[in-house]
């Protein structure tokens, strides 16, 4: 061991522990104990042991925030750290992106103020003790990836055009184009040909806020992507059991 060899050649515990870039006291100890000091790795990866089964299933379940999955196991039991868990993630995690990679269009980007895209979520919550389905809606810019969510108790037409208004005074402007679903709030007729029919409210909407209307085209909810993945962001983060303690939202707070 090289600090018993140090000390052998008469160096004080002060110049080994500088030699070897340590502290005198590491020093001092792994001289008592005639070894140098033993990683805790091991330890700590006894302690995730029987929670990996666990991390597994958070994982399969589309929950890969590091911080949540450990609330989570502590909850179970688990007394070890955050780093342990965060190790044991990452070679999944780089899995996870070479398969995403694998399956990836070609992004398809906007300019400055150009288009906003609007997507509708759901969860199930606790209101008031009771479990209730909490709608949220999702604005996204499609340049700066910058968001707006807003929950409701409906996604109907009127919580609609409400979103999109809290969104506009939100970001203080609105965009040259706003990229809905072909949901029935916005969108009569779907069509693949750009001949999309849009409810007349919608329209008188777009009118009155100086925006162009935009539908996707059926079955490729890609065309908005970047909306799609902050819906996915918000139920894995916002409202995760764990993140708040448990769910709990209180009417007219949403």
């Amino acid at each position: 061991m090289k600090i018993e060899v140090l000390h052998e050649h008469g160096m004080y515990h002060k110049d080994i522990a500088e030699e070897m870039g340590i502290h005198p006291k590491t020093v001092s100890r792994a001289l008592k104990r005639q070894r140098a000091p033993q990683r805790a790795e091991r330890q700590a990866e006894s302690k995730l042991g029987p929670y990996k089964t666990q991390v597994d299933q958070l994982l399969a379940s589309g929950v890969w925030n590091g911080r949540v999955v450990w609330r989570k196991l502590q909850e179970a039991g688990y007394k070890g750290g955050y780093t342990m868990v965060r190790r044991y993630m990452a070679p999944k995690r780089a899995l996870r992106s070479q398969e995403r990679g694998s399956k990836l269009t070609v992004r398809f980007e906007t300019k400055v103020g150009e288009q906003l895209q609007s997507d509708w979520g759901e969860e199930i919550v606790e209101i008031g003790g009771t479990a209730t389905k909490v709608y949220f809606m999702v604005n996204t810019l499609g340049y700066s990836r910058r968001f707006h969510f807003w929950c409701t108790e409906r996604n109907d037409a009127e919580h609609t055009y409400e979103g999109l208004i809290r969104s506009f005074e939100y970001f203080g402007g609105v965009t040259a184009e706003v990229l809905v679903d072909n949901q029935k709030s916005a969108v009569l007729k779907a069509s693949n040909s750009g001949q999309t029919v849009f409810q007349q409210r919608f329209e008188d909407l777009a009118g009155h806020y100086d925006f162009r209307p935009r539908a996707c085209r059926p079955y490729r909810a890609r065309t908005k992507g970047k909306d799609e993945r902050m819906v996915g962001y918000i139920k894995h983060n916002f409202f995760v059991p764990g993140a708040w303690g448990r769910v709990r939202l209180t009417v007219g707070r949403i």
